[in-house]
């Protein structure tokens, strides 16, 4: 739920040019959401591996940004942290969606699917 919510204020945040308090307080239930999903130990360790460490200063500096009054900044630093920690699970989550209904018709369009399809076998292990 924290999770969920502090995406839904983030994206919020976003769509109201960047509103500085919905940003901080979308960040802050994000990193507690997934803290209580995972655990601590583990959330610690996983932000603070050493090939992580290139993703999770630019993300976690962008959240401090955020809260200091520069959400312009904060948001970029964050968007290339979080691509550099997460991008290993977007593959997953592509493949994810093409078995749902109503993503699954769009993403399997033959437009769309060819350039699905490349990215997601560029990234999965065969």
């Amino acid at each position: 739920m924290l999770t969920g919510f502090g995406l839904f204020l983030t994206t919020l945040g976003v769509l109201l040019f960047l509103d500085r308090g919905l940003l901080a307080i979308g960040n802050i239930l994000f990193l507690v959401g997934v803290s209580l999903i995972i655990g601590l130990q583990k959330t610690f360790v996983f932000f603070f591996q050493q090939r992580k460490l290139k993703g999770t200063i630019p993300f976690l500096g962008g959240i401090f940004l955020v809260i200091i009054g520069w959400p312009f900044v904060g948001m970029v630093m964050e968007i290339f942290g979080f691509i550099n920690l997460f991008g290993n699970f977007f593959p997953y989550v592509l493949q994810f969606l093409q078995r749902m209904p109503i993503t699954g018709t769009i993403l399997n369009l033959p437009g769309v699917r060819q350039i699905v399809d490349k990215l997601v076998t560029k990234r999965l292990p065969v």
